[in-house]
Formats: structure tokens, C-alpha cells, sequence
């Protein structure tokens, strides 16, 4: 037997009792009676009665969920069928507007699972999250590639389907205050 592997071995035994106690001080296990009178001291006490009641609008009755099919776009192809969200479809060619409609017996996946069986005729864009939001314009190569693009084009959040809101459009701040109160006056 080698030396070095023994010594470490008996470190290592000697070590682990020191770390799992602290020197003189020790403690009981809990009783089964203990532990049933804690548990039902516990049970007894009920946290709703020092709950007060909410007041105002019923939260869930505010901003109830949209159906699902008319905030989404269907994209069918070769039996396969997935939803994208509205505004997710950055380019549709001619040639693919019919692959927008439910066919009957296609069966639904999810995005991940139809983009495998599609990338032939399927490409994303990834944009961030200002992008979608509208609050930055794409560069000016990036909206070529969309506009030149022969496939169906999806904008891609962190591998998955968005929306991509229009960029929204700022007024050019004008210089005097005279020029600025004319300007809001105006509808």
C-alpha cells in the first residue's frame, strides 16, 4: 500500500466527525408526542382569520385572457401545423400565403418541433427586445435582407417567436418655446 493515499484516507475520516458536530454540544430527537402536540398547535391556528379582505376590482376579473387562435397566426405545412404570435411574420412571400391556413387533420406542434420539420423554406430573425418593443429601428442592411427575403421570415426572441411592434415614432424636439406651445396646441 502506498503512504500518501493512507494518509489521506485517515485525514479525511478524522475530519468529517469534526465538521458534522460542534465539540460539547449535543441534542435530543424530537418525541413522536412532541412532534403530534406541535403539529396540532399549528393546525389550530388558522392564518385566514387575520387576512383582511381585499378591496376594490376583483383582479381576476380584470384583463382576462384573449383567445389564443385570434391573438395568433397558424402556419400549416405537410401535416404539421404551429401557432406564432400576430406580427411575428417579418416577410410572406406570395407563393407561401396558403401555408396561413389550418388544413383539417393537421396536427398541432409547437414552434420548436414545426421549425425542425421546416427550415427549408422557413428563416428567423433574432431581435431583441427593444426591437419588438418598436423602441429601436432595425439597421438599414437588416431591413434590406427583409425585404429581399424569398422565405417566410419569423422574428425570434431567445430561439422562440415575437411580436414586432412598428417602431414608434418620435416628433423632432423643437428648439424654441414659443414653436413647442404652437406645436402641442395643435391635434
Amino acid at each position: 500500500m502506498k503512504p500518501i493515499p493512507c494518509i489521506v484516507c485517515v485525514i479525511a475520516g478524522l475530519a468529517q466527525p469534526a465538521w458534522s458536530q460542534q465539540p460539547g454540544r449535543m441534542r435530543d430527537a424530537a418525541t413522536h408526542d412532541q412532534l403530534a402536540r406541535t403539529y396540532r398547535e399549528f393546525s389550530q391556528q388558522n392564518p385566514m382569520r387575520n387576512l383582511k379582505p381585499s378591496e376594490g376590482v376583483d383582479p381576476s376579473t380584470v384583463n382576462r385572457p384573449k383567445d389564443i387562435l385570434s391573438e395568433s397566426d397558424i402556419i400549416c405545412f405537410n401535416g404539421l401545423a404551429t401557432l406564432v404570435p400576430k406580427r411575428a411574420i417579418l416577410t410572406l412571400p406570395e407563393s407561401m400565403k396558403d401555408r396561413l391556413e389550418f388544413r383539417p387533420g393537421s396536427k398541432l406542434v409547437g414552434w420548436l418541433d414545426f421549425y425542425a420539420a421546416n427550415r427549408g423554406w422557413i428563416n428567423t430573425m433574432e431581435v431583441s427586445r427593444s426591437q419588438a418593443e418598436g423602441n429601436e429601428v432595425f439597421k438599414e442592411e437588416v431591413s434590406e435582407r427583409i425585404g429581399k427575403s424569398k422565405n417566410l421570415l419569423v422574428a425570434t426572441y431567445l430561439g422562440g417567436p415575437i411580436s414586432v411592434l412598428p417602431p414608434k415614432v418620435t416628433a423632432p424636439a423643437e428648439t424654441t418655446g414659443q414653436e413647442t406651445v404652437q406645436a402641442r396646441s395643435q391635434p
